[in-house]
């Protein structure tokens, strides 16, 4: 089956710098668009940056997203955080109409 596994989310002061990256199992990797989705307390599930299959991103202006399609794996380097960019942040995967999600990692920054 499919598998999205999040890493590297934690605590860390604004203005400070995470990068988390998202290993894939069981999908084409390299024909699926990837995504980073923010979630946030007591909001909806927000769209943080996305790549296509060729590569083709967007991205909110402070966040880079880039993958690997020999690893599997897509990154996302956030810089210059701020306390508004604490929440969970998911890995999802769209390919033929289908979309699937990681479980979740953690990114909280403090003031």
């Amino acid at each position: 089956q499919v598998q999205l596994v999040e890493f590297g989310g934690g605590l860390v002061q604004a203005g400070g710098s995470l990068r988390l990256s998202c290993a894939a199992s069981g999908i084409n990797f390299s024909s699926a668009t990837m995504g980073w989705y923010r979630q946030a307390p007591g909001k909806q599930r927000e769209l943080v940056a996305g790549i296509t299959s060729i590569s083709s991103t967007n991205y909110v202006g402070r966040f880079t997203v880039s993958r690997d399609n020999a690893k599997s794996t897509v990154d996302l380097q956030m810089n210059n955080l701020k306390p508004e960019d604490t929440g969970v942040y998911y890995c999802s995967a769209h390919l033929l109409g289908r979309n699937f999600w990681g479980q979740g990692t953690q990114v909280t920054v403090s003031s």
